[in-house]
């Protein structure tokens, strides 16, 4: 498996920029500062709207209860993504952990433990594994699928900055190189550009202009027939607990396998999702 990280990338319903030249034109700056300093009360608070969502959340469509390996953020671990990974075992999937401890980067213990977490759990469910990887981990989360298309159903990135093309674009950026001497050797990661390239399983990609981490700028890529981007309000610490990102991924491993369309909110939700613009 081939993986980089995020200091390395290019780390109603809504419409994403339309092209790849409209992509790339916006600032390279940091989120806002305001945004940054923000985040922990932010995220703080979406955690704990939670439990008021969950009558509603309880509504959200449901699929065929295949398996779904969910991967953590730079310096998280599998208790970042307990709440997630308990409401998709709700629904009737059968969710994993990665069982690989903290994300502290491209590891080889990361780049040899993804594929046969991988393999496990579809040989387990006995069909194409959903991959979900919140920040860092949707960057590993894109690979997975890009090696290993024939065991990946689809791709949801929370936030993760695989377009970036600029290392001012993510407040994550030192945090990751301060950690590369414990990162495999260069020759087993791939360039900058392979990570922008699109993968050829269906992905989407769920961002936020109130991302106070990552530029959300960083987080899209152009639609297209097997990807879409859905913007949500939340903070970067809060996609692991957004009521609205818990009912879209719901949505998205509803679908049946090798079938997609849109995203399309019910009405009463419309608010949840801002368009993009």
């Amino acid at each position: 498996m081939h993986l980089t990280g995020e200091a390395d990338l290019a780390a109603g319903p809504t419409s994403a920029p339309s092209g790849r030249a409209r992509l790339r034109s916006g600032t390279r700056r940091s989120p806002s500062l305001a945004l940054f300093v923000t985040e922990p009360a932010r995220g703080a608070l979406e955690y704990a709207t939670l439990p008021l969502a969950r009558p509603w959340l309880a509504l959200a469509p449901r699929g065929d209860g295949h398996g779904v390996l969910v991967l953590p953020g730079l310096m998280a671990d599998d208790a970042s993504t307990r709440p997630l990974r308990a409401y998709l075992r709700r629904l009737g999937y059968y969710s994993r952990g990665w069982r690989l401890g903290r994300n502290v980067g491209p590891t080889e213990q990361v780049l040899d433990g993804l594929p046969r977490a991988l393999h496990a759990l579809a040989e387990r469910t006995g069909g194409p594994v959903s991959v979900i990887g919140w920040s860092l981990g949707g960057i590993f989360a894109r690979e997975l699928g890009r090696d290993h298309p024939d065991q990946v159903r689809q791709v949801i990135t929370l936030g993760s900055p695989f377009t970036l093309v600029d290392p001012r674009q993510s407040r994550a950026d030192r945090t990751f190189r301060r950690r590369d001497h414990l990162h495999a050797p260069p020759a087993r990661l791939p360039s900058r550009e392979r990570i922008r390239q699109p993968i050829p399983v269906r992905s989407t990609a769920v961002y936020s202009r109130f991302d106070g981490i990552v530029s959300w700028r960083a987080c899209v890529e152009p639609t297209s027939d097997l990807h879409q981007n859905v913007a949500v309000r939340c903070s970067h610490l809060g996609f692991g607990v957004d009521p609205a990102t818990f009912w879209l991924t719901a949505d998205r491993l509803a679908q049946p396998a090798g079938q997609g369309r849109p995203f399309e909110p019910p009405r009463w939700l419309r608010t949840l999702y801002p368009v993009a613009r």
